[in-house]
């Protein structure tokens, strides 16, 4: 997997988890209630934990791999948002993003892994930025959102919006990404649609608002006995 495809996946992942902390609309709400809800909570976004379930289905040949643990995000200041992602089944596997760099370790094998972002830097900060402390004039500049209308997610009614990129580097990355937003405005499920058949499906769980987290709930540190390769 490249730089460039997990950074972006864990962008999209997290932009999910954000619109709950932009106070997301309630189910059956037209998309400008929605849009109107984001800018009114955008300037209080500052960090969350939750539970997830990401499961990423490969289409060539009908696989898919289930992962589930906790994600964790502070957003430190405006084009600084940080996050840690500790898997725990099927392996236990972590991996953080910010700072204009990625982590990923797995502690039963002892390897590491870690990159600079580089020319992706902008277009992870794109889907952050938006997620994270946006508003609606920045998303409709960046995506083309619509309702997708009522469904259900685990028997609870939800709403599903659909957002499409505009910009042409990301959709080499991301044909479109939906969104099931539930009747009390909290995130339910995401569906992120990569190349041909692919995608990745998370699934939120007991999410909490986090506004005075320390740098260390979002930091990832490697064992010193352990040297990371380079992530190409």
């Amino acid at each position: 997997m490249t730089r460039n495809r997990i950074a972006l996946v864990l962008g999209c992942t997290l932009l999910v988890a954000a619109v709950q902390g932009f106070g997301a609309p309630q189910a059956g709400t037209s998309l400008e209630s929605a849009l109107a809800a984001m800018d009114k909570a955008s300037v209080s976004f500052k960090g969350l934990t939750a539970e997830i379930r990401k499961q990423s289905h490969t289409d060539v040949v009908d696989k898919n791999d289930v992962e589930s643990g906790t994600i964790t995000v502070k957003r430190v200041k405006p084009k600084d948002t940080r996050i840690l992602i500790k898997f725990t089944d099927p392996a236990e596997k972590y991996v953080s993003i910010g700072d204009g760099k990625i982590r990923m370790y797995t502690p039963k094998s002892a390897e590491a892994q870690e990159g600079n972002l580089g020319k992706s830097k902008d277009m992870v900060n794109e889907v952050m930025l938006l997620a994270f402390g946006s508003n609606s004039t920045d998303l409709k500049a960046a995506y083309t959102v619509k309702l997708g209308g009522a469904d259900t997610v685990n028997g609870e009614k939800a709403t599903r919006l659909e957002t499409v990129p505009k910009s042409p580097d990301l959709l080499k990355y991301v044909k479109r990404c939906d969104l099931w937003i539930s009747e009390n405005g909290m995130v339910l499920q995401q569906k992120l649609y990569e190349t041909g058949g692919d995608y990745v499906l998370s699934t939120y769980a007991r999410m909490k608002m986090e506004p005075n987290l320390p740098d260390s709930a979002v930091r990832l540190d490697i064992p010193k006995n352990v040297k990371p390769t380079k992530i190409k």
